[in-house]
């Protein structure tokens, strides 16, 4: 667990988060460092290296967690949202028919490109990206977070048993269900025998009762495939909140 008294928050700007908790740091904001940052971890961890960029990275805040003046550990991409008729400009809403969520009250927040150095999970690079995004959420007062929980590997089959989990166990509402948009799209598998493996980024959205779509894209440019996810802010345990909004009660510096 990250302690809140070990931890500063800088905020210098409506859009920027900076978290310093020992020698591990994280950064949400535009600034050329981080977004590059961001991007390098990305390139290794969606394109065997190759540059990962879209048309979206302009409209979007970069965020990176660093330990000491290492490589990134984890890196992601947020785009805040404020009116229900934006949704289908995002990534998300390429994907995904998002009109049924023009009924929640916004705003949102789009989360995408979450990703990890290899190498095991370094839980507190994962708990510093999470307590970055909730400064950044409760500072705009985000009611929804959306987004794409992807999964390594674009054929169904080597997924079945984790699909049909997700089938039994987490679809969201079926009034706020995203509705079929890509031909690529696919229903969630019934039922399977097996163990099933979840993504880092999607076991994190379910814990927190977050919901998924009852289909699955497959992408083949990111040879992955991925499901809609939906997280109501208001829907997270209290505990949940108090762990990450320690961070936030934690000593805050003012910028010179």
């Amino acid at each position: 667990m990250v302690h809140a008294a070990a931890a500063h928050i800088v905020a210098a700007d409506a859009d920027t988060v900076s978290l310093q908790f020992g020698s591990y740091r994280a950064f949400i904001g535009t600034s050329c460092e981080n977004r590059n940052a961001a991007l390098s971890l990305r390139a290794s961890a969606f394109k065997d290296g190759d540059a990962d960029v879209d048309r979206f990275d302009s409209e979007c805040l970069h965020g990176s967690v660093i330990h000491g003046t290492g490589a990134a550990l984890v890196a992601f991409r947020a785009r805040l949202i404020k009116r229900p008729t934006t949704l289908a400009d995002t990534y998300t809403g390429q994907y995904y028919d998002l009109s049924p969520l023009h009924q929640v009250t916004g705003p949102y927040l789009e989360l995408g490109r979450f990703c990890q150095a290899d190498g095991p999970s370094d839980m507190t690079a994962l708990r510093l990206a999470w307590a970055a995004l909730s400064v950044l959420v409760d500072r705009h007062d985000v009611r929804m977070m959306i987004g794409c929980s992807s999964f390594p590997g674009s054929d169904p089959d080597i997924h079945r048993a984790a699909l049909s989990v997700l089938r039994t166990h987490h679809l969201g509402p079926k009034a706020l269900r995203p509705k079929r948009l890509s031909p690529m799209a696919f229903d969630l598998p019934e039922a399977n025998a097996g163990t099933a493996s979840l993504p880092q980024l999607l076991r994190s959205y379910l814990g927190m009762g977050g919901w998924v779509s009852d289909h699955a894209v497959r992408d083949a440019d990111l040879d992955r495939l991925h499901v809609f996810t939906g997280l109501a802010t208001d829907t997270i345990p209290e505990t949940r909140k108090a762990r990450l909004r320690a961070l936030a009660k934690a000593a805050q510096i003012t910028p010179s």
